[in-house]
């Protein structure tokens, strides 16, 4: 039985998958090998670059016309700075792959004796030399995880790829395509060597182009989820197959790994006769974010970044979208998945929006709310959510000075402060949505809780409900009543696009010098005949 893949290239004997070349135009990259173009391919961790570049490699090679080989250079990463063992691994993982791919032992027989005569600054040159010109067809080398090397060794291989140039195609490589997260334009690599930050731009000038491998349409994600259907009779509901689109907006990875959660993984998913429903998929979602899978934790790592700050700061917080954000930083963090390559500049999707806040928050939740959620649920298994804000108010008064202080994020930090908060007391079962982005000047939480059985159970039942909570979140601007009014409309208008019976307004003064005194309140409001609370902090 083939399964969802989560782990390494696909292999569709394996698993479900998409044909790899089918996600890119094949005529354009051939148009460019023809031409003899060096080029890069780039796409998020995780996307099928690796798939594609296999896929690629085979049906070159069954063509007859070229000899291609794809080598990943991600083992030179752990030489640093050292540039000949940096090199050393590379000739190495080269060899190897000519001989798995080519059945060619040329360049394992050459490779140790050049790294000695030429020298770690030549070696992979005068390799490449070699190669392309003892073979009676064009080379075609295709490198993977290009952007792992570090420092010196990056700049050494891109600049003998770059100085072999002019003698392709019989004494170099016809064809380089360089595969990354990120364009080559982006590398700012730190040369030890000449004690600067040199652009990979200009370390590699003779890049044609950049392709970029996008994510799963909904078409594609349709194909991946009928092919578990076709194999096993096994049906996703419609609410099913939304909130997978919803949740993962097609990045490949997380569609699969909430198909194979819901599928495999989840014993009463693995009964066939069972279709996967809705709430299926969101309690696949909750195990992948509390198990901190590899692909999130890798993600949210990027966070610590000061570039990658930049960006996600004022999207976390709302800021007006005059905030001036540079173009390299944008592109820098749409590389890497975490924001939507369109507009407006948002979170690239619901996984990842509820990821960021959490591992933003996560010491905070651990280490300093004590609070039991057993407090705030009366006798009916009703979520008591004024008086939920109201401890989150008190806390906030003690707590909120010194932990936005410690924040990386701190212009964002009462808001990851109420997430931690209620993502403290919102769980077992019950999960909280969440709608942030630049200009938004608000964060809107949507707090989901199933009322009449243990939380910890996900599975709707017979005798339960659901309690749909609005909570909407601001920062004074301007002035209390343009904030009151602009917040109590936004408030009332989630509640009916969600079909919430409760709202809730919090607005943030952080007007320095302020006292306490003055920014504490709560007050009942009617916006559009609903009642919604307002909370002062």
């Amino acid at each position: 039985m083939r399964f969802f893949n989560t782990a390494g290239p696909v292999n569709p004997e394996m698993h479900y998958s998409i044909p790899p070349l089918e996600r890119l135009d094949v005529d354009d990259l051939l148009l460019l090998i023809r031409q003899w173009k060096y080029f890069v391919l780039h796409a998020p961790r995780q996307t099928g670059k690796t798939s594609a570049l296999l896929a690629l490699r085979d049906q070159l090679n069954l063509g007859g016309e070229y000899r291609c080989v794809y080598v990943n250079v991600e083992g030179g990463q752990t030489a640093r700075e050292n540039v000949r063992e940096g090199v050393r691994a590379i000739l190495s993982a080269l060899a190897r792959a000519a001989r798995h791919a080519l059945d060619d032992d040329f360049v394992a027989e050459i490779w140790p004796e050049t790294l000695t005569r030429a020298g770690p600054y030549g070696a992979l040159a005068e390799v490449l030399s070699r190669w392309a010109h003892a073979g009676d067809k064009p080379l075609v080398l295709l490198i993977d995880e290009i952007d792992a090397l570090i420092g010196d060794t990056l700049l050494s291989v891109l600049r003998q790829l770059r100085a072999g140039y002019p003698d392709r195609p019989r004494r170099f490589p016809q064809s380089v395509i360089l595969c990354g997260v990120h364009d080559v334009r982006d590398y700012r690599i730190r040369s030890a060597a000449e004690n600067q930050i040199v652009p990979g731009g200009s370390a590699f000038n003779i890049k044609a182009t950049s392709l970029r491998m996008e994510d799963f349409s909904r078409c594609e994600v349709e194909s991946l989820l009928e092919q578990h259907t076709e194999e096993t009779g096994q049906a996703f509901t419609d609410g099913a197959r939304s909130e997978i689109w919803d949740l993962t907006q097609g990045q490949p990875w997380l569609v699969n790994a909430l198909a194979y959660e819901a599928c495999f993984r989840n014993k009463t998913g693995r009964d066939r006769s069972r279709e996967i429903t809705g709430d299926a998929i969101q309690d696949a979602r909750e195990q992948l974010i509390l198990r901190r899978e590899t692909h999130l934790d890798q993600l949210t790592d990027k966070l610590q970044e000061e570039r990658v700050r930049r960006v996600i700061e004022p999207v976390l917080s709302g800021a007006d979208a005059v905030l001036s954000i540079s173009a390299d930083d944008l592109e820098y963090v749409r590389d890497l998945g975490l924001v939507a390559r369109d507009r407006p500049l948002r979170v690239a999707n619901s996984i990842y929006r509820e990821v960021i806040p959490r591992d933003l928050t996560w010491t905070t939740q651990e280490m300093t709310i004590h609070h039991d959620p057993a407090w705030y649920v009366d006798d009916a298994g009703v979520l008591q959510a004024g008086k939920l804000l109201a401890a989150f108010q008190e806390f906030f008064r003690e707590h909120s000075e010194h932990w936005v202080e410690r924040f990386q994020y701190k212009e964002a930090g009462p808001q990851l402060l109420l997430q931690a908060f209620l993502q403290r007391i919102v769980k077992n079962g019950s999960r909280i949505e969440r709608e942030y982005g630049l200009g938004r000047r608000r964060t809107d939480l949507l707090i989901v809780w199933p009322v009449g059985g243990d939380a910890g159970k996900t599975q709707a039942g017979p005798n339960r409900s659901t309690q749909k909570v609005v909570v909407e979140c601001k920062v004074l601007h301007r002035g209390l009543d343009e904030t009151l009014r602009e917040g109590l409309a936004q408030t009332r208008a989630n509640m009916d696009r969600c079909a919430a019976a409760e709202g809730h307004l919090v607005i943030f003064d952080r007007t320095e010098g302020k006292p306490w005194v003055e920014k504490i309140y709560r007050c009942d409001e009617t916006e559009g005949g609903a009642p919604v609370t307002v909370w002062g902090m």
